[in-house]
């Protein structure tokens, strides 16, 4: 399938959900929380995906900025010297 293929058939997964909700609504009202939530819920799915939709129709994003890469060589322990351990304190003291 082709992503607008996809994008259509999430939107009508999402249309039916809707509707179903609605009915749900409509027979058990709308007062219950839990339903409320479920249609906030419902909602949220809506707007995710019509934001969706226009980031596709925009094509490909812009790649972020470079990674950059680590080795797996250790530190030099040099540049921890004269710093605190998170919740020691610094080397070499004691608590009072």
């Amino acid at each position: 399938m082709t992503l607008n293929e996809e994008l259509t058939a999430a939107q009508r997964c999402v249309d039916d959900l809707v509707r179903t909700v609605g009915r749900l609504e409509q027979r058990m009202g709308t007062g219950a929380l839990e339903l409320r939530r479920v249609r906030a819920d419902a909602d949220h799915l809506r707007e995710s995906l019509a934001l969706l939709r226009e980031v596709s129709a925009q094509g490909p994003q812009k790649e972020g900025p470079p990674l950059v890469p680590l080795t797996d060589q250790p530190y030099d322990h040099t540049l921890w010297r004269d710093a605190d351990d998170e919740g020691l304190g610094a080397g070499g003291r004691h608590a009072p």
